[in-house]
């Protein structure tokens, strides 16, 4: 009954949903360009239509009751940005804890625009040894999904170009807020 209404939620938002769940047992699933509050929103409706069980994190001042309830519902892991540099080793234990085990993010780290994407879900699937699977919100056209897969080479500059060419079709709600694909904490 929820994935019929999420559908009908993306139908009158006038959202085309596109791609499935990886078939793969686990991945990290960016979503970018991330400019607006109302990707959350979006992105969640999307994971609900396509009956997708992705975990993700989210900032520690959400998880108020009865929030944080439908947060862990929707699989949501509470982050505190204070200790922000444990969630990459955070997300890569969930990965060797679970059998199957999905996890999205946004490269960005935040909807504002920031001078360049954040190198965690990256290390994430480099510590994980797992795929990237290219999320995307594409408001111009009003389409969001999962894209194709991504295997890391082990080149970050090679990576990175891969990333830019890919991304500059999608453009954000606020496209002024969109940050550059380019990495700012190579670690």
């Amino acid at each position: 009954m929820l994935r019929g209404l999420a559908r009908l939620i993306l139908r009158v938002g006038g959202w085309t949903a596109v791609g499935d769940m990886p078939d793969v047992p686990k991945a990290v699933i960016i979503a970018a360009p991330h400019t607006s509050n109302w990707d959350g929103f979006w992105a969640l409706v999307y994971k609900v239509a396509i009956g997708a069980d992705l975990h993700f994190f989210a900032k520690h001042s959400l998880f108020w009751f009865p929030l944080s309830t439908l947060l862990r519902a929707l699989g949501a892991i509470e982050l505190d940005r204070e200790r922000a540099g444990s969630a990459v080793r955070q997300a890569i234990d969930m990965f060797k804890e679970q059998d199957s085990f999905f996890f999205a993010l946004s490269p960005e780290g935040t909807r504002s625009k920031k001078r360049g994407w954040k190198t965690g879900f990256y290390r994430i699937a480099e510590g994980a040894n797992v795929p990237i699977y290219l999320g995307f919100f594409d408001y111009k056209n009003k389409r969001l999904g999962i894209g194709q897969r991504f295997d890391l080479t082990g080149d970050q500059d090679a990576d990175l170009r891969f990333f830019q060419e890919y991304y500059a079709e999608f453009e954000g709600r606020w496209p002024e807020k969109t940050t550059p694909v380019e990495f700012v904490d190579r670690s």
